[in-house]
């Protein structure tokens, strides 16, 4: 299947526990291949906190698509996460995450939100 724009970004210690802290609780990203924000998104974890966290492909061409778990959430758009039972449309700061994940640890993140 299709695949985006590789992540050029690394990930920090505090993005990859914010990661792994997401998958803990069962969080899931939801995206397009070819979305931009989705792009923005991930480049805000970096390459190897994002690959931790248990991503959703929308598109049926991207690769292992999973359209009908993307459908069964009822997505306003992309990207979007689903957190402790509750959607949210949009680019997330890793802050904002955090604060809806109850996450505890550490938030040096390393790469800047970037909306003012």
């Amino acid at each position: 299947g299709e695949i985006g724009l590789p992540i050029t970004n690394k990930s920090g210690k505090e993005e990859m526990d914010l990661a792994r802290h997401l998958t803990a609780i069962g969080a899931k990203n939801y995206g397009a291949y070819w979305c931009p924000h989705c792009h923005e998104q991930k480049e805000l974890f970096g390459q190897q906190a994002f690959a931790l966290i248990d991503y959703v492909e929308c598109d049926p061409k991207g690769k292992n698509a999973r359209p009908q778990m993307c459908k069964a959430a009822g997505l306003a758009g992309y990207p979007s996460w689903q957190i402790n039972g509750q959607v949210y449309a949009g680019v997330q700061r890793l802050e904002t995450l955090a604060d809806l994940s109850n996450y505890q640890g550490d938030r040096g993140f390393i790469h800047p939100f970037p909306y003012q």
